[in-house]
């Protein structure tokens, strides 16, 4: 792939290349690529239409093992974009023992910093 990101993959596209990396999976693998290509798509409407067409999110889940974070990450790598994983289990609704959801965010936005540093001591 050339060092720019291509958002005219076709959702055929991008499930040729996650084929590459994960076996199986083929609806999760059809879904993803529609509402990564969907998303894109929104991106070139003007700035009003953007804001009547809402982009859908994704919530994968299943067992331990089933591609779940490996589609994300190699997309991330197809797309050029950064890439964070976070172990949700360990947090919990405020008042239990655990991590509550603040920290989610703030453990988040500490990794995004860590990765721009990364990206401005590659340059």
């Amino acid at each position: 792939m050339s060092n720019t990101v291509s958002t005219n993959l076709t959702p055929k596209e991008i499930v040729s290349f996650l084929d590459k990396y994960v076996i199986g999976q083929n609806n999760a693998k059809k879904t993803i690529a529609v509402a990564l290509r969907n998303r894109y798509r929104r991106l070139q409407l003007n700035e009003d239409l953007q804001k009547d067409v809402m982009p859908k999110n994704i919530l994968m889940i299943g067992s331990t093992g089933v591609g779940k974070t490996e589609i994300a990450r190699r997309l991330s790598t197809m797309m050029r974009l950064p890439f964070v994983k976070v172990e949700a289990s360990k947090y919990t609704e405020v008042g239990f023992v655990g991590r509550d959801v603040e920290s989610m965010i703030r453990d988040l936005a500490a990794n995004a910093l860590s990765i721009v540093r990364e990206d401005q001591n590659e340059l």
